[in-house]
């Protein structure tokens, strides 16, 4: 069962590490739209039937308090992946999905009381200062095809001012998955959340990149990045999640900035200081800390 999580984990990355040499093609705007609209049909393809029976049964039931918690879950999800598609085009792989992490760490600490909980705070909070004590080498260089010497510091403050904004939607998401778990069955509350996801950074997709997103070459990207960021690792963790205690996976979970950083190191060649890594374990170990003292109803929807 660690293998299959293992494996899970890193085609999310691998897929964020394939959407980031895409960059100098087409916008990050662009590949999260491509990304999004891809995993939204495969996952339509999987499960049409029970996806229209959910639609039809919120029509007809007037059921809008189901319809509000589902496009919400649509809205975090396609915040989230817009913001860190953002924020990893401007600083390294394994910084953004570090600042991304605060999120799920925030509710974990918060759907706790215990008084060690602090601690993993004040350990975060170490991780984010160190990382910001290693501003002068987070700038991705020529992320985008923007980014140069006098432009360093606006590129690196706005990649971690995405970085925040996606780990806000991602603690949001989690909150939100919960409720969504409640009221529909099966996936089909995810697939019409990743439909509104996709619908909603549609607009941003086009108007940054245009043409562009239908060469061939893009779409194949768009359709491979989709299957392993989403639909691959949303399958084995679902199964996973069946298998181990929450809170096993949660601990698991927090493997998840080490392994963008070395995906980021391999494919896209982002080699960070000790700092840096000293950054990234610090929030590793306070995530997999407070997954330790949170219940199965806090920890499951991670997934």
């Amino acid at each position: 069962m660690p293998v299959l999580f293992g494996c899970g984990l890193i085609t999310v990355q691998i897929g964020a590490g394939l959407a980031g040499r895409m960059f100098g093609e087409v916008s990050a705007a662009g590949m999260t739209g491509l990304r999004l609209w891809a995993a939204a049909l495969l996952m339509i393809g999987f499960g049409a039937r029970a996806t229209v029976a959910a639609v039809r049964g919120i029509v007809t039931g007037r059921s809008w308090r189901d319809a509000a918690v589902v496009v919400g879950f649509g809205l975090s999800l396609g915040v989230m992946n817009f913001s860190i598609y953002q924020s990893f085009a401007r600083i390294p792989l394994g910084i953004a999905v570090t600042i991304e992490f605060l999120g799920p760490l925030a509710v974990a600490v918060a759907s706790s009381r215990r008084l060690i909980d602090l601690l993993w705070v004040a350990l975060a909070g170490t991780g984010v200062a160190l990382l910001g004590l290693s501003g002068g080498s987070l700038a991705v260089a020529g992320a985008a095809g923007s980014a140069d010497r006098a432009g360093h510091s606006s590129v690196v403050v706005a990649g971690v001012i995405f970085g925040l904004v996606a780990a806000a939607s991602w603690a949001c998401y989690i909150l939100l998955s919960a409720s969504t778990g409640r009221r529909f069955s099966g996936s089909s509350g995810l697939v019409i959340a990743m439909i509104v996801a996709a619908l909603i950074v549609t607009p941003a997709a086009v108007l940054s990149a245009g043409s562009v997103l239908l060469r061939p070459s893009v779409l194949a990207a768009g359709l491979a990045i989709g299957l392993l960021s989403s639909v691959i690792p949303y399958r084995f963790e679902l199964e996973t999640l069946r298998r181990v205690p929450p809170r096993v996976f949660g601990i698991w979970m927090s493997l998840e900035p080490a392994i963008a950083a070395l995906v980021g190191l391999v494919l896209l060649g982002q080699a960070l200081t000790w700092r840096q890594w000293l950054a990234i374990s610090c929030v590793i170990i306070a995530s997999a800390g407070a997954a330790l003292g949170v219940s199965r109803s806090a920890t499951a929807p991670q997934a």
